[in-house]
């Protein structure tokens, strides 16, 4: 006689999965005819310290019970089924547009937008309005990565009312950012049971291409220093991100208000424009002459800077008349300060922090581009001649 499985026995089981702040959230884990899929409650169990917080747990318990009991007497009854309980009609691009608006009004997702919104553009192309969720099936899926692969980048504009074709293939890197977006955008439907069963098992993503970084070297810095600039804005904004390794879009909006002085240093007081994140950067001597002389707490620090495409040309310029001929953009200030930590022996970890990364994989690029154990290895050739 073969010997029933737990599945078997219990075909609805109330599971717990730890989130992020600590809370626990709580979902069903069904298996009907074959099939396991998994139904979110949206009921949360928080870290109770206190006799009411324990009561809350103990209802919210009690109601997870409850909707458990439920599903079971559906399974038994015959009544239980996959698709009423989902709701697959819902417009595609609408949910998209929903998720995207949501980051932009979200601090610490912001900084993407720009990124969702460009998507956008090419899911536009490829599906349309009334495209639904169940239409959204593996196909559509492998469809749309195929479409990326012969997609071009977008027209751009010569003049008013005068749009010039580009031509260029999209990089492997901005498709990589785009299918990212379906994905995220299908993984939250599908925990939000908008749709059954997830259309993008089993399918891979574009590989992320690595990419040049660009930076320059102390005595390239030193050589700007010394080398007069036709925007002097710019290249107090430059130099100053090259000594703290500030985003561009921060200095552009960083006031008097956010400059404190705490002890021997001056520190930086600012929410990073990109992920949201609070940053409390103690910068050095050498910065902070940049920062120029003092008003009102409200006024910008670097008044007048403002990025744009004069940036990358004006730059361009001065580090041309500094001798200076890589490809340099105002980002290569950041690189060029991470590289410059790393080569005067600062820990990776410290680096991160100092660059507000929230993943240190992410500075273990620069890592990277400056070995020293490369550097060490290949000093201990021998002459050969």
């Amino acid at each position: 006689m073969t010997k029933k499985t737990d599945v078997q026995k219990e075909p609805v089981k109330l599971r717990q999965r730890e989130l992020k702040d600590g809370s626990i959230s709580l979902f069903l884990d069904i298996y009907r005819n074959g099939h396991r899929h998994k139904e979110y409650l949206k009921l949360y169990l928080v870290n109770a310290t206190t006799p009411a917080e324990k009561e809350q747990n103990r209802q919210t318990l009690a109601t997870a019970q409850a909707i458990k009991a439920k599903r079971q007497i559906e399974l038994q009854n015959g009544e239980y089924s996959f698709t009423k309980q989902f709701k697959e009609e819902t417009p595609f691009l609408a949910y998209y547009r929903k998720m995207m608006e949501d980051r932009s009004n979200d601090p610490t997702t912001k900084g993407n937008y720009g990124n969702w919104k460009s998507c956008l553009r090419y899911l536009e192309i490829y599906c349309d309005e009334k495209t639904t969720f169940k239409e959204v099936t593996p196909e559509f899926v492998l469809g749309f990565k195929d479409y990326l692969e012969i997609a071009e980048k977008d027209d751009y504009k010569v003049s008013e009312g005068s749009y010039k074709r580009n031509y260029e293939k999209l990089s492997t890197n901005t498709k990589v950012s785009y299918f990212n977006k379906l994905r995220a955008c299908i993984n939250q439907a599908f925990d939000e049971r908008i749709i059954p069963i997830n259309p993008l098992r089993g399918i891979k993503g574009f590989k992320e291409e690595e990419i040049k970084r660009d930076y320059l070297t102390i005595d390239e810095i030193k050589k700007l220093a010394a080398t007069p600039c036709s925007a002097p804005i710019l290249k107090r904004a430059f130099l100053f991100s090259c000594l703290t390794g500030i985003r561009k879009s921060d200095i552009e909006k960083l006031t008097w208000g956010e400059v404190q002085k705490f002890g021997e240093y001056t520190r930086i007081e600012f929410k990073q424009k990109k992920t949201g994140g609070q940053e409390y950067l103690d910068i050095p001597p050498q910065a902070e002459k940049y920062l120029g002389e003092r008003t009102a707490p409200t006024d910008k620090v670097f008044t007048g800077f403002s990025y744009g495409s004069w940036v990358t040309n004006f730059l361009r310029r001065w580090c041309l008349s500094a001798g200076i001929t890589k490809e340099i953009s105002f980002h290569c200030a950041r690189h060029s300060f991470a590289v410059m930590m790393l080569d005067l022996g600062t820990d990776i970890y410290t680096v991160s922090k100092l660059l507000g990364h929230k993943n240190i994989a992410t500075t273990q690029i620069y890592a990277k581009v400056l070995d020293k154990n490369k550097q060490k290895a290949v000093s201990l050739i021998p002459d050969i001649e």
